[in-house]
């Protein structure tokens, strides 16, 4: 069975986050991981995160070592889409464009970030203008 992104609770995901940000991990290099981003969590509480990311089939684990090496199975990019899906379908009956307007009004974005929207905007036009011939 494939990993349900609606599974994972907020502390898991910061969990993971851990992993995709700095690759395969310990239960102790995950748990100096969220101290240094200001989270006072204890060595088991970690190790049951990751167990339970296991179980749920977001991580897997090499046990050939004496210190278990967890990584993610599931991409970040997957798991963002799923839930941006959640949330169009929740808040907004399904269609991304209103949400898409908001964050624009709403963010403060870099001039690269702009430009990456920009010329993402100028594709998709290309594109539509390709299929309307």
């Amino acid at each position: 069975m494939a990993p349900r992104e609606s599974d994972l609770g907020t502390a898991e995901l910061e969990v993971l986050k851990a992993l995709w940000d700095h690759g395969p991990a310990t239960v102790r290099q995950v748990l100096e991981r969220l101290h240094d981003q200001g989270r006072r969590v204890a060595y088991t509480t970690v190790l049951t995160f990751l167990s339970r990311l296991e179980q749920k089939r977001f991580v897997t684990s090499d046990k050939s070592d004496q210190a278990y090496v967890y990584r993610p199975v599931v991409s970040r990019q997957k798991v963002t889409a799923t839930r941006l899906r959640s949330v169009i379908e929740q808040l907004y009956d399904g269609v991304a464009a209103p949400m898409v307007l908001q964050l624009m009004r709403q963010e403060n974005f870099s001039a690269d970030e702009i430009a990456e929207f920009q010329n993402l905007i100028d594709q998709l036009d290309a594109k539509r203008q390709r299929s309307k011939r």
